[in-house]
């Protein structure tokens, strides 16, 4: 992107990348938290270790411990082996910590004792294990309300928020959309097979007049639907909140909800009504799936006839 806002982020970048300070990413779902991650391990020392990413959302409470730690064979009900955990991992590497602002307060207490002491305890061990890693952390909350609230560990907080990086929501750096929606249309040009040459005007129009509040990972599904759906080289149609016939049958104009609903509709139809995962609906709108189940409710939609 050319955006001075996206320049700004990926100067800070080059900057804090070669260092060993820990980094916490913050931006809207779908701004491209992982990418900036994946560049500054890429830019650093470390390059040549792992990289281990953790999504703290998609963990049961259960299980994080585990998964982060590891455990030692015998240590609780089914542990039947012995676990390497993620932080052991990650050793002389990097390790991104996805949504963290997701992480159980008793967790949190834990990841501290690690970041200070860089060292770990698996799950039922005796000892201690020293490890070497550079923390990567990012989150679409706002963690300083949630320090406010009593959701997330005040010392953590800071700890982690040595060097931040804010990243523009989409709407805020619309100079980028041209671009983006080219670099898309490419991409998925050559995994389905076609060869798409341009957008229709009045669809980059409707880019740039759209408010994306999936960010570009909303605009990246829609490129990816429209190279499936359109015939011959021009992408004429795409499927937005808000392009859709405005009027109800007694002219009556359509509330925000009601476009809303036609278009999660939509997209739970595109998806076959798969709401978790990889191309799920939640992904496809650039959503938390407990915020998209949140919304279908609200709106009484009914996912069993998508």
């Amino acid at each position: 992107g050319n955006s001075q806002l996206l320049q700004t982020v990926l100067h800070h970048l080059k900057i804090v990348a070669p260092t060993e300070t820990s980094v916490l990413i913050l931006g809207e779902s779908g701004t491209g938290k992982e990418k900036i991650a994946e560049l500054i391990h890429q830019f650093s020392g470390r390059n040549a270790k792992p990289m281990v990413k953790i999504n703290c959302a998609a963990l049961p409470a259960t299980l994080i411990e585990s998964v982060l730690f590891g455990h030692e064979r015998g240590a609780f009900t089914g542990a039947t082996e012995k676990r390497i955990g993620k932080f052991e991992q990650a050793d002389k590497g990097t390790i991104f910590l996805d949504e963290i602002g997701e992480m159980p307060l008793e967790l949190q207490v834990k990841l501290l004792r690690v970041l200070q002491e860089k060292e770990i305890e698996r799950i039922g061990a005796s000892s201690t294990i020293k490890i070497d890693v550079r923390i990567i952390a990012a989150t679409n909350r706002n963690l300083e309300k949630e320090v406010a609230e009593g959701r997330f560990r005040m010392d953590l907080y800071y700890r982690l928020r040595v060097f931040p990086l804010v990243l523009p929501a989409l709407k805020n750096r619309r100079e980028d959309i041209h671009l983006l929606a080219y670099h898309f249309m490419e991409i998925y040009n050559r995994k389905a097979g076609r060869s798409i040459k341009t957008i229709a005007p009045k669809v980059m129009d409707a880019f740039m007049k759209y408010d994306w509040p999936g960010n570009i990972r909303e605009l990246e599904h829609t490129l990816e639907t429209a190279v499936l759906l359109n015939e011959g080289h021009t992408i004429n149609h795409v499927i937005l909140p808000g392009m859709t016939e405005p009027k109800t049958d007694n002219n009556k104009v359509k509330t925000i909800e009601e476009n809303e609903r036609e278009h999660i509709i939509n997209v739970l139809e595109l998806c076959n009504g798969r709401i978790f995962g990889k191309g799920g609906a939640a992904e496809m709108l650039g959503m938390n799936v407990s915020t998209l189940n949140s919304r279908i409710k609200k709106l009484g939609i009914d996912k069993t006839r998508s």
